[in-house]
């Protein structure tokens, strides 16, 4: 599947392909640095959730 996605990338002239994987999942991360996918620090994720999601909606 992965490839496919790189090969439709490519096709399409995108300059990167990302993906989001949770920092616990070892074998995850193993495998995609297998395929010399890099760690990307530069981006923090958030998230907004329950009450607080509310209160901004409100």
């Amino acid at each position: 599947m992965l490839r496919h996605l790189a090969r439709l990338a490519v096709a399409n002239d995108c300059g990167r392909f990302e993906w989001s994987v949770l920092d616990w999942n070892t074998p995850a991360i193993e495998f995609y640095e297998s395929l010399g996918a890099q760690p990307q620090k530069e981006w923090i994720r958030y998230r907004l959730t329950g009450q607080a999601l509310k209160d901004l909606a409100a």
